[in-house]
C-alpha cells in the first residue's frame, strides 16, 4: 500500500509501447524503458529511505548525501553536476500562485518579499525542481504544488491514450515517449522555460505601459516604487536565468564527453538528445538577451523621461526669464518717477502720465516682439 507521502509521490513506467502510472515505488527494474520517480520535496524527506532504497534496487546506486541536501534546498539555484553513476540538474521554475499564496499563509514559513505594483512582478519569483538521472530512473524534485510535474504527465498519459487507440505511437513530437531519463528531463526543463518565455510578454506590456506614462509631459507620474520594483525583478530574472543557462550549458557540455554508443539507433537518439539541449539553451538565451533589452529600455526611458522634465523646466524659466526683463525697463521707469524729486520732467504736465504709460507700452510690446521672434517665449517642442 502507498505510503502517507504518496499523494504527492508519483512513479511512471515509460517504454516504447506506451506509459503506465505504477502505485507506488517498484521493488525491481524494468524489463524495458524507465522509470520516472516524481515527488515533492517534503515527500522526499519524508520518504527518503524508501527512496534511497528503491534507487538502490533500480540503479544499483543511492543519492550521495549532498545531493540529497541539495535536493531538499529551497533556496538552491540552479546548477549541475555528476557522479559515476548519475547526473544532477537542479533548475529553478516560476512559482505558482496558489504555491504563493499558501507559502505566504503558512505560519512556519519565512516571510517572503511582498512586491508592490501589477501581478507581473510578483509571478518572478521562482523555485527549483530536482533532476537525478540514472541509466534507468529518473528522480524528479518538485515543489509542493508540483504543477510543471502534473502538467507534462497529463500531456503523456493523454497523448498515449490517443496512440493506443490508433495502435501505434504518434509521429508527432508531442506525443512520443522519452527514450532516456535524460530525454525525459529535458521535456520538463522545456516545459519550465517556456513559462518564461510566456513571462517576456507581460513584463513587455507593462513597462511599455509605463514608458508611454514617463514619456509624457504634462503627466505627472507617480509609480516610482512599482518601476524600482520591476528594475529589481528584471535583475533577479537576469540572475536566475544566467544561472539556468550555465546549469545547462555544464550538462550540454558533459554529453560531449559521453561515449558514443553502439549501433545506429542508440547513436541517432544521443544526437537528439544533443539537439534538445541546444535548444532548451537557445530558449533561455532568448529570455536572458529580452530580460537585458527590458533593462536597457527601462533604463533609457527613464533618463529620457528626466531629459523631457529638464526641457520643460527649461522652457519654463526661459519664459519667466524673457517676462522678467520684458518688466525691467518699466520697472525703471517707474522708480524714476517714484524719486522724491521736486522737479522732474513730464511730473507736472498734464499729459505726462499718459506720455509714460505710452512709453511703457511700446517698451513692453517691443520686447516681447523681440523675444518671440528670437524664440526665448516659444516651446521647444510639442506636449
Amino acid at each position: 500500500m502507498p505510503g502517507p507521502g504518496a499523494a504527492a509521490l508519483r512513479v511512471f513506467h515509460l517504454q516504447a509501447g506506451g506509459v503506465s502510472e505504477l502505485s507506488d515505488l517498484p521493488s525491481q527494474a524494468p524489463g524495458q524503458g524507465f522509470v520516472w520517480i516524481s515527488c515533492t520535496r517534503a515527500t522526499l524527506q519524508e520518504r527518503l529511505a524508501d527512496v534511497q532504497r528503491c534507487l538502490q534496487l533500480l540503479a544499483g546506486q543511492q543519492l550521495v548525501d549532498l545531493h540529497v541536501s541539495d535536493l531538499l534546498n529551497a533556496q538552491l539555484p540552479s546548477r549541475y553536476d555528476y557522479t559515476s553513476q548519475y547526473d544532477l540538474l537542479v533548475f529553478r521554475r516560476l512559482v505558482a500562485s496558489q504555491a504563493r499564496a499558501a507559502a505566504a499563509s503558512a505560519p512556519a514559513a519565512s516571510p517572503a518579499v511582498r512586491r508592490s505594483g501589477p501581478p507581473v512582478l510578483r509571478n518572478i519569483d521562482t523555485s527549483p525542481v530536482g533532476f537525478a538521472m540514472f541509466d534507468q530512473v529518473l528522480l524528479s524534485v518538485h515543489p509542493d504544488d508540483c504543477t510543471v510535474r502534473d502538467a507534462y504527465a497529463t500531456r503523456l498519459l493523454a497523448a498515449m491514450s490517443t496512440d493506443l487507440r490508433e495502435g501505434r505511437l504518434s509521429p508527432t513530437p508531442g506525443s512520443r515517449v522519452p527514450t532516456s531519463p535524460a530525454d525525459l528531463m529535458l521535456r520538463v526543463v522545456n516545459l519550465i522555460v517556456d513559462a518564461f518565455l510566456d513571462l517576456r510578454r507581460e513584463l513587455s506590456r507593462q513597462l511599455d505601459h509605463w514608458q508611454t506614462e514617463l514619456l509624457r509631459p504634462r503627466t505627472r507620474f507617480a509609480n516610482w516604487g512599482a518601476l524600482l520594483d520591476a528594475r529589481l525583478a528584471l535583475h533577479e530574472l537576469d540572475d536566475v536565468c544566467e544561472d539556468q543557462r550555465s546549469a545547462v550549458q555544464d550538462w550540454t557540455d558533459a554529453l560531449e564527453t559521453w561515449t558514443p554508443p553502439e549501433g545506429a539507433a542508440a547513436l541517432r537518439e544521443l544526437d537528439l538528445l544533443k539537439v534538445r539541449s541546444r535548444d532548451v539553451l537557445e530558449h533561455i538565451e532568448r529570455v536572458v538577451h529580452h530580460v537585458r533589452r527590458l533593462e536597457q529600455s527601462t533604463e533609457t526611458v527613464v533618463q529620457m523621461h528626466f531629459s523631457v522634465q529638464s526641457n520643460r523646466t527649461n522652457d519654463i524659466m526661459r519664459t519667466l526669464t524673457a517676462l522678467t526683463a520684458v518688466f525691467l525697463p518699466l520697472n525703471l521707469i517707474a522708480g524714476i518717477f517714484g524719486m522724491n524729486f521736486e522737479f522732474i520732467p513730464l511730473v507736472h504736465k498734464q499729459d505726462g502720465f499718459w506720455w509714460a504709460m505710452g512709453s511703457m507700452t511700446a517698451i513692453a510690446v517691443g520686447l516681447t516682439v523681440f523675444f518671440w521672434r528670437k524664440r526665448y517665449m516659444a516651446r521647444t517642442g510639442r506636449d
